[in-house]
């Protein structure tokens, strides 16, 4: 199901009958209060702001990697504190980097909640087209309806099952992470370098409009078309990053051309908090 939806899409459904909830998630993993300073300053009218670390992660443990996927009881409830139910539109978005905003609609479909879409391009594309913005914060009131839960566990997979997958002729694994970090010639943040074996890298930013986002998050699909060229085919794709964060922007590159794929939400922090695992370094 379309995972994106353009500014002219987003408007049309503002001036529709329809049931919408808009929530910003901006953060900055470097910059705790970046969230809220951004959404206290402006955001798009109507919005609720999510914490990106607290509501869409649980607290790290011995595995499951920096940022694991909230558990579902917990995330459900925080989904319907926004008053969202079964017949809501959710639309989420950021600055237009798709990290956060992406990773709140995944773990929406996680749960079998599919009627959620990123905006395509942020804020930054919502004002360049004339979107109205607001500074006052939004106080949501929470939905006492139902919010089915169906758990999709075909999308997203653990440590054992990519463990099982390595050079797989029939796998590729897709390492979102920088390239010197894929390499294994720097790593900021985790505690070992380098990447998962078999692994291959395509590095999330690439993929961005970083300069100019007015239009699109991404750059055009014919870029993205010969960026991912050795993905058209029936090999299964698994896509994992750090934390699990930053590869939601290659998953919605990649559903945003067809190809069919599955995530890695632990990624490469709950990789390395195995011990026995191998860490390979260099090009593959």
């Amino acid at each position: 199901m379309k995972k994106l939806i353009s500014v002219n899409e987003l408007f049309e459904l503002l001036n529709s009958e329809k049931k919408y909830v808009i929530l910003d998630c901006r953060f900055d993993l470097m910059n705790k209060t970046y969230g809220i300073d951004s959404y206290k300053k402006s955001h798009i009218k109507g919005a609720f702001l999510v914490d990106i670390e607290n509501d869409l992660a649980e607290k790290p443990g011995i595995h499951g990697g920096r940022h694991p996927f909230t558990k579902t009881e917990r995330f459900v409830e925080i989904i319907k504190s926004f008053g969202i139910d079964n017949d809501t539109v959710v639309i989420t978005y950021d600055d237009g980097d798709l990290q956060g905003a992406g990773r709140l609609v995944y773990q929406l479909n996680s749960i079998g909640f599919d009627n959620a879409r990123v905006l395509d391009g942020g804020i930054t594309a919502y004002i360049h087209n004339g979107g109205e913005v607001e500074s006052k914060e939004n106080i949501p009131t929470k939905s006492e309806q139902d919010l089915n839960v169906n758990l999709k566990n075909d999308m997203i997979v653990d440590m054992d099952y990519v463990k099982s997958k390595l050079y797989d002729e029939n796998t590729i694994l897709i390492d979102s992470r920088s390239n010197p970090r894929y390499l294994g010639l720097e790593e900021p943040v985790d505690k070992v370098a380098g990447h998962i074996p078999s692994a291959k890298n395509f590095f999330f930013m690439d993929i961005l409009n970083i300069d100019d986002m007015r239009s699109s998050s991404f750059k055009s699909d014919e870029f993205l078309k010969e960026h991912f060229s050795s993905l058209f085919n029936d090999k299964e794709k698994i896509v994992y990053c750090g934390s699990g964060i930053s590869l939601m922007v290659n998953a919605l590159a990649l559903d945003k051309l067809g190809i069919d794929y599955k995530i890695y939400p632990g990624s490469f922090s709950d990789w390395i908090s195995y011990d026995e695992n191998e860490v390979m370094t260099g090009e593959e």
